[in-house]
């Protein structure tokens, strides 16, 4: 092993587990539902997109040869991370620990966007780090919402809330659908900017993340039926109160957000691709010198 990969594999193990990749991910789940509301929002918008950040600010820059030669590795731990991380949220019965799982599969997504070593990839990562900021902090405030009336995340507390509470149903449809890649939202875009550019790489790679969306997509639906509809089978429910103003406020905002990346995302776009189209051509990056390896 060289001098340069001790320098890129010194970084980038730090930047992979704040991303959080996996097998670097168990820390995410615990430290999501240990943290208030206002906590889950800040690492799942902010602190999380660090990983990602750091990965092309310093690993890839120092360790372009390094990257070149370990970006198959890296991308298959993104692919068993995107199944994991689905496989798993599928299974819980906490609603924050389903939505701080999906961040382990939708992560996993971004970083095989930068594994692929081309502009469609790199693109969609980075538009998808943005999008999962968006989706996923929203889901967290919804999801605080609730439990600070009833004191729960469970879904077996839950149920029929869509008569309840129409303004918190609506938000949390229309979040669950951006977080699902809906056409028209924000979440489509990165997606599939991502998935072009796996299928550029290798078609096994795409394969795979395209499971991997689908099993999202169960998951987002499952958190809906089990909260949203059916019977209100908890008497306590009915007491709950729906989205106030201050609540609303916040949530439009990040609404227009979505709607805006979904509908116009050339705006965003037509901004990054000059310098994301330079960036594989850099003298330091291994991908001018060695090529994409497929």
């Amino acid at each position: 092993m060289s001098l340069q990969d001790l320098v890129f594999w010194g970084f980038t193990l730090a930047f992979l587990v704040k991303v959080p990749l996996f097998p670097l991910h168990t820390w995410l789940p615990d430290a999501h539902v240990q943290a208030p509301t206002g906590g889950s929002i800040l690492l799942a918008a902010v602190l999380l997109k660090m990983g990602t950040y750091g990965l092309l600010r310093f690993s890839i820059p120092f360790g372009g040869e390094s990257f070149a030669k370990y970006s198959t590795l890296i991308a298959v731990l993104s692919l068993v991370g995107i199944l994991y991380g689905a496989f798993v949220a599928f299974q819980q019965q906490d609603m924050k620990k389903l939505v701080a799982y999906s961040s382990v599969s939708h992560l996993g997504l971004v970083v095989l966007g930068i594994c692929t070593q081309n502009v469609d990839g790199l693109t969609g990562s980075v538009i998808q780090n943005v999008n999962h900021g968006l989706s996923t902090g929203a889901l967290f405030f919804l999801v605080g919402f609730l439990y600070e009336q009833r004191h729960s995340r469970m879904f077996s507390d839950y149920g029929g809330l869509a008569a309840l509470l129409p303004r918190f149903s609506f938000f949390l449809v229309l979040v669950a659908c951006s977080s699902m890649a809906v056409p028209g939202l924000n979440g489509f875009v990165g997606e599939v900017l991502i998935l072009l550019g796996a299928f550029e790489a290798r078609t096994l790679w795409a394969g795979v993340a395209v499971l991997g969306v689908v099993f999202g997509a169960l998951y987002t639906l499952i958190l809906l039926r089990k909260t949203l509809f059916g019977p209100v089978t908890c008497s306590e429910n009915r007491s709950l109160k729906d989205l106030s103003l201050k609540d609303l406020l916040p949530l439009v905002v990040l609404a227009l957000f979505m709607f805006w990346i979904g509908l116009a995302p050339s705006f965003l776009i037509n901004k990054m691709r000059p310098t994301l189209e330079n960036y594989w051509k850099k003298p330091e990056s291994a991908y001018a010198k060695s090529g994409n390896p497929t």
